[in-house]
């Protein structure tokens, strides 16, 4: 599979900034010609690919994240962060355009960057925008972030050069297929409450159907699940394929959560309930309420 990186179409497309680049570059390499330096200035041009739509797919997910840490509403109107999990976070880079490579936590590293995700964008272009297919490459990028808005900090990374499955090919290929494997149920990408369900592997096949997260075009294989802390219930499953977490907690403010999403692309081949445990950890802890 190669990346989808076509103009779409029924749109004109965006003004050229090559042409004025080019005469930029082409007035230095006749200054730069003097000291032998022009074709070095040609060659980078030429071959340094210009990244600058995807890295502003990066930087607003950045934002996104600042946005999910400013909820004030849990936090008794201060910034020490809000309510989500790592469903929130697959869900802001789903929404452009990549997918969760890796997601961690370790407490060690301070309280300002104790949780540290990977991505990986350039897998579908903008929907706002047409994008030529070489200002749209496959990159990575690290996200850093501890309980308040101001600790988000990201920048690019070199991206995996193997698959997760070990089989022959290229990351970006599998991370594509990834993407076209998500279920097909029109709510399946939505913030829903999970009360009123049982939390048993029937409970959570009924909740998957009759809120729309999967259709009958979808398979479900693999489920199993465990409870966890606060009455909360987490199943590691696969649909068509692909592991899935899915969080079912019967709190009322639980509704603002998504509750299923699609593991990390380094836990897809072991999909356990351990890892989709942890997965549903709350995010953005009030240290007001902590002792």
């Amino acid at each position: 599979m190669g990346t989808p990186q076509q103009k779409r179409g029924g749109q004109s497309p965006r003004p050229s900034r090559r042409g004025s680049r080019a005469l930029l570059l082409a007035a230095t390499a006749i200054v730069a010609g003097a000291t032998g330096a022009a074709g070095t200035l040609l060659q980078q041009w030429i071959t340094a690919p210009d990244t600058s739509a995807v890295d502003a797919q990066a930087a607003e997910i950045a934002e996104d994240l600042r946005g999910s840490l400013n909820a004030g509403f849990h936090s008794g109107g201060q910034t020490y962060g809000g309510q989500f999990t790592e469903g929130t976070i697959a869900a802001h880079i789903e929404s452009h355009g990549g997918v969760l490579l890796s997601s961690d936590t370790d407490r060690n590293r301070g309280p300002a960057d104790a949780n540290t995700v990977e991505a990986m964008l350039g897998l579908t272009p903008p929907n706002e925008e047409v994008v030529a297919a070489d200002t749209y490459p496959v990159r990575c990028y690290r996200y850093t972030f501890g309980t308040g808005t101001y600790s988000v900090k990201h920048a690019g990374i070199p991206c995996p050069t193997t698959r997760t499955d070990g089989r022959p090919g290229s990351l970006a290929a599998q991370m594509g297929a990834l993407l076209t494997q998500r279920p097909s149920g029109p709510a399946s990408r939505r913030s829903l409450t999970t009360k009123g369900y049982a939390h048993t592997r029937q409970g959570a096949m009924d909740f998957l159907e009759k809120q729309q997260l999967i259709t009958t075009a979808d398979k479900v294989t693999a489920a199993s699940g465990r409870p966890a802390a606060d009455g909360v219930y987490v199943l590691a499953l696969r649909i068509n394929g692909t592991c899935h977490y899915l969080r079912m907690d019967p709190a009322p403010t639980a509704a603002d959560l998504r509750p299923l999403w699609p593991a990390p692309a380094d836990e897809q081949q072991t999909c356990d309930t351990h890892q989709a445990t942890t997965a549903a950890t709350l995010y953005g802890v009030n240290p007001s309420t902590q002792g």
